[in-house]
C-alpha cells in the first residue's frame, strides 16, 4: 500500500475529514489532499505527528513508499541547489552587515569619547 492510500485508510478509520485531520496536525485541508493524492509528501516533522496521531511507528507509516519518487517531488537538485546558494548568499550577506554595522559602532564610540574627553578636559 502506498503512504498516500494508506494515509487516507487511516484517516477514514478514524472517521476525519482532510479537514479536521488537517486541524489535528495544524496544516489545511488541501494540504492533506495534496498528501492523498500524491502532489506532495509530509515533511519529517508532519510525519512524526502523524505516525503519533494514528499510534504507528514511522516505518509502520511510510513502509512501501518508494524514496526516490518523493525526493523527486519534494526536492529536486535544482530547488537544493537553489537552497544552499540561498543560505550561502544570506551568510555573506550577513557577514557584511556585521563588519558595516561593527565599523559603525566604533566610530559612534570614538565620537562620544573625544566628545566626552573634549567637555572634560577643554581639549
Amino acid at each position: 500500500m502506498n503512504f498516500n492510500e494508506k494515509l487516507i485508510s487511516l484517516r477514514k478509520s478514524k472517521g476525519l475529514s482532510q479537514e479536521e485531520l488537517g486541524a489535528e496536525l495544524k496544516v489545511s485541508r488541501q494540504t492533506i489532499s495534496k498528501w492523498e493524492s500524491c502532489q506532495s509528501y509530509p515533511d519529517f516533522q508532519r510525519l512524526v505527528l502523524l505516525s503519533d496521531y494514528f499510534g504507528l511507528t514511522l516505518d509502520e507509516l511510510v513502509k512501501d513508499v518508494d524514496v526516490q519518487q518523493v525526493r523527486e517531488r519534494n526536492m529536486s537538485e535544482e530547488k537544493v541547489d537553489s537552497i544552499y546558494n540561498d543560505v550561502k548568499t544570506a551568510k555573506s550577506i550577513f557577514k557584511w552587515y556585521l563588519i558595516i554595522a561593527g565599523g559603525a559602532a566604533g566610530i559612534a564610540l570614538i565620537s562620544m569619547l573625544h566628545f566626552i574627553v573634549n567637555a572634560v578636559y577643554g581639549w
